[in-house]
């Protein structure tokens, strides 16, 4: 959700820059037999203006009288669902079974609820973010879900990323970028899994873009999600400083929040540029000032 905060902040600047986005697909999901792609979908009805931001996910008003008969038929999924977003579900499977790839899904699918950002699936191909639990490996969606993140991590991995393709136009969006933004999104399981496709993450290393991210962990703690967890059970600092270790080759700055200003110089020791503001975003108001903190900094480094 963080992504698609900052991410709506920067397309509705007037004078904004020119955008498009490389979405993770690692929450990607089968339910009732349907292609879900959650971090797709939030992106995409967060800048069509449909998002329910009292969930942080789904479409605003939406009913779900399909979930509940299909649980009334004997269906027990732990994702419920609304209409009018399974409608994009199912509009999506029919077209991956025509044979469309995920990239001309998500264009086609973009277009049609009037968003003017391009927005590319990392990749074609299926990929998975595993989380290891005490009970075993489970999906993240389904840790995130129906676990509610609860269970201790004790591993991750990115199931089918060592034979993934890079989806021809996101990695064409990296390699032409002027500036790369890393949105304040779970390092581990939102943008770890973008890392993971063979070619995303040395084309970011050996690209001249700028690359800024804003942090996601403020005080310690995540404003919502288990990044904060997740970053710890793996050996990181559940910090700025630990979100700069993780994303180690792949940044030339990051933003973080004023609560963490103390970390300001320890993080520019390291060789990162480090800028601090309030990145607090509630609001809409709240997004549009974020978004103009980060291309007033991009806007004094790129040339």
């Amino acid at each position: 959700m963080g992504a698609a905060k900052l991410l709506e902040g920067l397309y509705s600047m007037r004078d904004g820059p020119a955008l498009s986005a490389v979405i993770n697909v690692g929450d990607d999901q089968d339910i009732l037999g349907l292609r879900l792609s959650p971090d797709i979908d939030i992106v995409t009805y967060t800048l069509a203006g449909l998002v329910d931001e009292s969930k942080g996910w789904g479409i605003r008003g939406d009913t779900a009288s399909f979930m509940s008969f299909s649980e009334r038929l004997g269906a027990k999924p732990y994702l419920m669902l609304g209409d009018a977003d399974l409608a994009t579900s199912v509009y999506r499977s029919y077209r991956l079974g025509q044979g469309g790839s995920l990239e001309q899904v998500t264009d086609e699918v973009r277009r049609a609820l009037g968003v003017g950002c391009p927005l590319f699936p990392v990749t074609n191909d299926r990929l998975t973010t595993m989380v290891l639990t005490e009970t075993g490996w489970v999906p993240f969606e389904e840790y995130f879900v129906k676990y509610g993140s609860r269970p201790e991590v004790r591993g991750i991995r990115y199931a089918g990323s060592a034979t993934a393709r890079p989806a021809p136009s996101a990695l064409e969006a990296v390699r032409l970028c002027d500036a790369l933004v890393i949105c304040p999104s779970n390092p581990v399981a939102s943008v770890g899994p973008i890392a993971a496709v063979p070619g995303v993450r040395s084309q970011v290393a050996k690209g001249a873009a700028y690359r800024l991210a804003v942090s996601p962990i403020v005080s310690g703690k995540t404003v919502k999600g288990p990044a904060d967890k997740m970053m710890s059970s793996l050996g990181f600092e559940a910090s700025p400083l630990g979100v700069c270790s993780f994303y180690e080759g792949l940044l030339d700055g990051i933003v973080i929040d004023e609560r963490d200003s103390g970390l300001r110089e320890e993080i520019r020791r390291r060789g990162t540029d480090c800028y601090v503001t309030d990145t607090m975003m509630f609001s809409h108001e709240d997004k549009v000032r974020v978004a103009s903190e980060v291309t007033k900094i991009l806007g004094g480094r790129v040339t």
